[in-house]
């Protein structure tokens, strides 16, 4: 079982990632490095991310921060 991400701009475009993932063996240990490198993937362009399991889309989120109210 392999889990990866693509990186993508708003409008569903794929973008090279300001910071080049590795291929991880869990879910946990895909959002765990996302958890860590959000911020400088989208510096570095990418507005959100798709998480895949073996090539099958399991979700996708925005990495902008909603703002507090």
């Amino acid at each position: 079982m392999v889990w990866t991400w693509r990186f993508e701009k708003a409008d569903g475009t794929e973008v090279e990632p300001a910071v080049q993932p590795e291929d991880f063996t869990t879910q946990g240990d895909a959002e765990s490095w996302i958890g860590e490198v959000w911020k400088d993937l989208l510096d570095g362009g990418a507005d959100q991310v798709t998480l895949f399991e073996d090539g099958a889309e399991i979700y996708g989120m925005s990495l902008h921060a909603e703002a507090a109210g």
